[in-house]
C-alpha cells in the first residue's frame, strides 16, 4: 500500500498519531527533500530509507513507488510541509498509481491554505483555492481574469519574492478588494495582515505566504441591488471594519460617506 502522508507546516507537533504510525511502519519513505524530512523524522526517532520525489524526478519516482508497492512493501510519500499533491509534488504519482491499478490512500493533516482561511477571518463557507500563479505576467493576469467574477473567497500561495507583483496584478484585474496575507503559520512569528489590494501589503516580505482575497459582488444582482445596510454588511464580512465598509459602500453607490453612515448604525 502507498500512503500519502501530511506533515507539519511549521510546528513539528502538528502531526497526527496515525501519520507517525504510518511513517514508523513504512519500509521506505519518498520525500521532497531528504535533508528537510530528516528533521521531522529525527524529532520522532524514525529511521527509514529515504528516496527523493520532487518536481524534477516525479515521473521516475512514481515508477519506483509502484514497483515497491507491487513487491508488497509499505510506502509513504511526504512533501516538505503539509499535504502532498496540494501545490506540492505527488499529483503525477497519484495519476501513475491509479493508471497502474496500485492501491493508495491518504493520511490527512496540516494544510496551509485552510489554516490561512481561518486566520484571515474572510468568508469561508465557499472559497476557491488557486495555489501558485504563473510566473509570466500575461499568463498570470489571464488566469486571474478567469476567476474575477467569482463571488467567493479566493486563496493563493505566494513565495516572498512574488507577493508584491501578485497583489499588483490582482488589484489591476479585480479592482480594490479586501485581502489578508498570512505567513509563518503555526510558528512563533505567525502573522495575519489585512489590507486592501489597491494599497498593497506594506513591509519586507519573508517566508511563504498565503494570500486570501475577497470575492466579487454577487453576480446575479450586484452590490447596489442590496439594501444599504446589507451593502455595508457585505464588506464587513470581507474583513473590513465598519468605517471602511461604509466608505466602500458609499463609493459604490456614488453617495457621501455621511449619507451612508446612518445605515451602518447598530451593525
Amino acid at each position: 500500500m502507498v500512503y500519502f502522508v501530511a506533515t507539519p507546516i511549521g510546528n513539528l507537533k502538528d502531526i497526527s498519531l496515525r501519520a507517525l504510525e504510518t511513517l514508523r511502519a513504512a519500509d521506505v519513505i519518498f520525500c521532497e527533500d531528504t535533508r528537510h524530512s530528516l528533521r521531522l523524522l529525527n524529532a520522532y526517532e524514525i529511521k527509514k530509507p529515504l528516496v527523493a520525489c520532487h518536481k524534477f524526478n516525479e515521473r521516475s519516482a512514481a515508477e519506483k513507488i509502484a514497483e515497491e508497492a507491487r513487491a508488497g512493501k509499505e510506502v509513504a510519500v511526504i512533501s516538505d510541509a503539509g499535504m502532498p499533491v496540494i501545490s506540492d509534488p505527488g499529483g503525477v504519482v497519484c495519476a501513475a498509481l491509479a493508471e497502474a491499478g496500485v492501491d493508495y490512500t491518504v493520511v490527512p493533516g496540516a494544510n496551509a491554505a485552510l489554516s490561512a482561511l481561518v486566520l484571515s477571518a474572510m468568508p469561508a463557507d465557499r472559497f476557491a483555492f488557486l495555489g501558485f500563479l504563473p510566473d509570466k505576467q500575461g499568463e498570470r493576469r489571464r488566469l486571474l481574469e478567469r476567476y474575477a467574477s467569482l463571488d467567493l473567497t479566493l486563496v493563493f500561495h505566494a513565495a516572498p519574492q512574488d507577493v508584491d507583483r501578485y497583489i499588483a496584478d490582482m488589484a489591476e484585474v479585480f479592482g480594490d478588494r479586501p485581502a489578508c496575507a498570512v505567513r509563518e503559520i503555526t510558528k512563533i512569528h505567525e502573522q495575519s495582515v489585512r489590507f486592501a489590494l489597491k494599497e498593497g501589503l506594506p513591509g519586507e516580505k519573508r517566508g511563504e505566504y498565503v494570500l486570501v482575497v475577497g470575492g466579487s459582488a454577487p453576480a446575479e444582482c450586484g452590490l447596489n441591488a442590496l439594501s444599504e445596510a446589507e451593502h455595508i454588511k457585505y464588506y464587513m464580512a470581507q474583513g473590513m471594519d465598519k468605517k471602511q465598509a461604509v466608505k466602500r459602500a458609499a463609493k459604490d453607490r456614488g453617495v457621501s460617506g455621511s449619507e451612508m453612515y446612518k445605515f451602518g448604525i447598530g451593525l
